[in-house]
């Protein structure tokens, strides 16, 4: 895994969680913004209505992407746009040009000489031929040294080309996965608010894989087919068009052969490829969750889904295992009957002295050449279609519309005061369904202001606004005086901290976790921050201290723990804007007095947002901001909005049962 502080970007993202009323968005989603970097956990939902155990959809490990059939069949997945893909996927042959000149090169030479190889051993079989006076050993010696030299000729060149295009396709697909993963830094939230993760992940992973393996192995074994094809004939044809002809008898059953096969093995490894992925998505399921599945005693239910779709894959492979082991049999017994004609008509001929044996010998070699790769043909085609469909589905990603870029003449947000300014600010994450209706309010330098509210009344959605996760659609916010756009968004950024109720850790050290606040830290900076966070204790009292490594997303932490690893992220950024969205609530009250005091000490100096459903954790904010249906219905302390007995009055009574 790489180190945290190798990382230079990080994946721009903070889910959502999305209301009803079409698609609002409300909520910042597991993930963690620090010193102005985003980061986002890849979060699979299971899908509604659905208990736990039962199937799920096609996906996880294996689910796309998975295990070929016998010689390399695949599920087809026809390019919407083939010659349009083809020109895109092109243009990264930049720099290859000349090399891939060379491997075309080496591809004919490799394919003309091995075509010589028939021939000689013809010559040599013609050189000891039966009713000759004696054996031409002149002929055979010279023939056997030029065998010799055309099959290690053949063998280097091969070698060569295979090394040359390893290495050509390796850089086209390194760049075309470094492009890819650069667009996913700079497009908008919104683009991953409306598409599974995996899916996402799976277009970097699964698509470009299958894009390099087509480049390194089939664009090449096609071209030297089409070549050995119409080398083969053209040598048959030289020498003899009888026999040729006789050959030629074979050809449309293997077309018919290989079509009808290829035709039923597709959808039968489709089918497995489908249950694979329901399988893996149960397996997924049943393991990450597997504390719900022994709390709702469901462990003989998920065994019982399990052998269900295990029963079914095996069930599917093996009808796809058989009608794929069809065609190869099936393809020698027809080669096998072009070779016994060749071999019958042959003999006629040589009989009447019209061709001689080591003719017939070489005939039979260059018929094996001609139709082999016929069948080769057709499954690279489908390779390729499949390829240039993984292709095509890396440049949707590439043409979508990036984020909005910085304004001309944007400046520097340098040495930030945290004074915040909304001004009649509406948006809605369509626009037909709006979220935020006329926004206003002013949180001065240093004060704390918190946002309450029933669920999806828009509390996120400003503070998503605020850090320009989206753009309003009405009004302007201003920071320190001046609209947040006319910044540039690196330096806005780093204006501003995140501790969210779900903290994202990666896996590495605890000092690398922290130090992602501010990667040019040091080792004491870092410790200092997690002093200021409370967690220097716990962490000490770890087997390796701050070079504690981490499960994924920190599982071998606690929940408090990891949000003190959070807030001592947060102080090693420096903030001059600090959110925090619903900071204690999945911690115990001891635990939750401890990252308050924390809290305390990260907000000084701070303008602080406090997005918190558990009332208690914001009596003393300077400004309460009671939203719902997104608009500011009330603003006060917390003293003046009780005194009010209004909405706010309403929700801290039915929590605390007073007044």
């Amino acid at each position: 895994m790489p180190r945290l502080d190798d990382q230079s970007k990080t994946i721009q993202n903070q889910g959502n969680e999305h209301k009803t009323q079409g698609s609002r968005v409300e909520g910042l989603e597991s993930g963690a913004v620090t010193g102005g970097m985003r980061t986002e956990k890849t979060d699979t939902k299971a899908e509604p209505s659905r208990p736990f155990g039962m199937p799920g959809r096609p996906g996880g490990p294996g689910g796309m992407g998975g295990p070929r059939g016998p010689r390399g069949m695949i599920p087809v997945a026809k390019p919407k746009d083939f010659k349009g893909t083809i020109i895109k996927l092109v243009s990264y042959f930049k720099n290859e040009y000349l090399l891939l000149l060379a491997i075309f090169i080496m591809i004919v030479a490799s394919s003309l000489i091995g075509l010589r190889g028939p021939y000689l051993v013809g010559r040599a079989i013609d050189a000891m031929e039966p009713g000759k006076d004696a054996v031409e050993f002149g002929v055979l010696s010279i023939t056997i040294t030029a065998l010799t030299i055309v099959y290690v000729l053949n063998s280097a060149i091969t070698f060569l080309q295979g090394w040359i295009m390893a290495g050509v396709s390796q850089r086209i697909v390194y760049r075309l996965r470094t492009v890819l993963f650069a667009k996913l830094q700079k497009l908008p939230l919104k683009f991953f608010d409306t598409r599974p993760h995996g899916e996402v992940m799976s277009r970097l992973t699964n698509d470009i894989d299958n894009v390099s393996f087509t480049l390194s192995q089939s664009v090449t074994q096609l071209m030297a087919s089409v070549i050995t094809i119409v080398g083969s004939l053209v040598m048959m044809i030289r020498l003899s068009p009888l026999l040729t002809l006789v050959s030629m008898i074979t050809v449309p059953l293997v077309f018919i052969l290989t079509r009808t096969i290829a035709r039923k093995t597709r959808i039968l490894f489709k089918e497995q490829q489908a249950t694979l992925g329901k399988l893996n998505g149960h397996i997924e399921e049943a393991i990450s969750g597997l504390h719900i599945v022994k709390a709702f005693n469901h462990e003989e239910k998920s065994i019982e889904v399990f052998e269900e779709y295990n029963s079914k894959l095996q069930q599917v492979g093996i009808k796809a295992q058989i009608w794929s082991g069809f065609l190869m049999p099936l393809m020698n017994v027809i080669s096998n009957l072009g070779f016994v004609a060749i071999a019958a008509f042959g003999g006629i001929l040589a009989v009447n002295g019209l061709i001689t044996v080591g003719v017939i010998a070489s005939f039979i070699s260059y018929s094996k050449q001609f139709t082999r790769p016929l069948n080769e043909i057709a499954n690279t085609f489908n390779t390729i279609q499949s390829a240039i469909a993984s292709a095509e589905r890396v440049f949707e990603i590439l043409d979508e519309v990036e984020e909005p870029a910085d304004v001309p003449g944007a400046l520097e947000l340098k040495e930030p005061k945290g004074n915040v300014v909304f001004k009649d600010v509406s948006f809605g994450y369509r626009p037909d369904v709006p979220i935020l209706k006329n926004i206003n309010f002013e949180a001065k330098k240093g004060s704390r202001i918190a946002l309450v509210g029933p669920t999806g009344a828009g509390k996120t959605t400003i503070v998503n606004l605020l850090v320009r996760f989206y753009d309003t659609l009405e009004g302007e916010i201003l920071i320190d005086g001046r609209n947040i756009k006319d910044y540039k968004r690196e330096s806005l950024m780093k204006c501003f901290s995140i501790v969210l109720q779900d903290t994202y850790l990666f896996s590495g050290t605890i000092r690398e976790n922290i130090r992602y606040g501010r990667l040019d830290a040091t080792d004491e900076e870092v410790e200092e921050a997690a002093r200021m966070a409370n967690a220097d204790t716990f962490i000490k009292r770890l087997p390796k201290g701050y070079d504690t490594e981490l499960s994924e997303s920190g599982g071998n932490l606690s929940q408090g723990q990891r949000q003190l690893l959070a807030i001592a992220r947060a102080f090693l950024a420096r903030p001059a804007i600090l959110i925090l969205d619903e900071a204690t609530s999945n911690v115990d009250t001891r635990t939750e007095l401890n990252i308050q005091e924390a809290l305390l000490k990260l907000m000084s100096g701070c303008t602080s947002f406090i997005i918190a459903h558990r009332l208690s954790t914001i009596r003393n904010a300077d400004v309460i901001m009671v939203i719902n249906d997104g608009r500011i219905i009330e603003k006060g302390n917390h003293e003046t909005l009780m005194a009010k007995k209004g909405f706010y009055y309403e929700l801290y009574s039915s929590q605390f049962g007073e007044g």
